[in-house]
């Protein structure tokens, strides 16, 4: 039963994380050779505010993207 769990900013349209979740599954499917009914895929979109590097909050350092 893998489980991959996915941190991205918020911001990307339900059917580019759709495809995501497909081409994640498939690579865990062909890597692992898990059945697809067992690939579990859970993204967490993350403010940016809420995720930092070197001590500054990403909203600042790249409000933009």
């Amino acid at each position: 039963m893998p489980l991959v769990e996915i941190s991205l900013w918020p911001g990307r349209s339900d059917d580019v994380k759709e495809r995501m979740i497909a081409e994640v599954t498939d690579a865990v499917v062909r890597s692992c050779g898990a059945p697809p009914e067992s690939v579990t895929v859970i993204l967490r979109e993350v403010p940016k505010t809420n995720w930092a590097r070197a001590g500054k909050p990403f909203s600042k350092t790249h409000p933009d993207t």
